[in-house]
């Protein structure tokens, strides 16, 4: 049984990981301060998502794959530099298309519904086996292989509700800034900042090593 300063002392380290300037972090901000609060919280709901299959998974023992398998990780690790860069190069072309200020009634119109929002949060996490290597680290410090069912059900839980609380934080104070962020030359800048930041986490992600 997790005692409670085992839940506490995940709960932070977690929450720490959470506000690390990953991709993760750069998705919340944008979908934020481009389509709205509801956007950026949706986005958010998609990272925990990937956080809480992360826990599972570093318990379970299937994350470890990442760690142990050159080929398991090359694959991941390719797939989601790609998807980074995508996003930063259509945050990029955002920023570089001329246009008046946006009706802040509407959602970006690259990204139509709450569901791609959480899509992208989702895929955002679930592609960065950086994310994998993390909770491969610290999820063993807290219950060993073949812990009961619910050691593993409450750090998966613990992990996405301090997930969820700093990224509904993050979408929250962004999204109420959103008239400031509606200005054209303000979201083109947000685009143009968010975008390079995305592109450079690709490259970053492409070139690293499990290591």
């Amino acid at each position: 049984m997790i005692s409670l300063t085992q839940v506490v002392a995940f709960g932070g380290v977690v929450m720490l990981g959470a506000m690390s300037p990953w991709p993760d972090f750069a998705v919340v901000v944008r979908r934020s301060a481009v389509s709205g609060r509801g956007y950026g919280m949706a986005a958010a709901a998609g990272i925990s998502v990937g956080v809480f299959a992360w826990v599972v998974a570093a318990a379970t023992g299937i994350a470890a794959l990442l760690a142990v398998s050159a080929m398991a990780f090359t694959v991941v690790k390719v797939v989601g530099a790609a998807y980074l860069l995508y996003l930063g190069v259509k945050a990029l072309r955002a920023a570089l298309r001329k246009g008046g200020t946006p009706d802040l009634g509407l959602p970006d119109p690259g990204r139509k519904n709450s569901w791609a929002a959480f899509t992208e949060g989702l895929l955002t996490n679930a592609l960065n086996p950086k994310a994998a290597l993390f909770f491969v680290a610290l999820v063993p410090q807290f219950v060993s292989a073949g812990a009961p069912l619910g050691d593993t059900l409450m750090l998966s839980l613990i992990a996405l509700a301090g997930t969820v609380v700093w990224f509904l934080l993050v979408a929250n104070v962004v999204g109420a800034l959103r008239r400031v962020f509606a200005r054209s030359a303000v979201r083109r800048a947000v685009d143009g900042l968010t975008g390079a930041a995305l592109i450079a986490l690709g490259v970053k992600l492409a070139v690293t090593t499990r290591s």
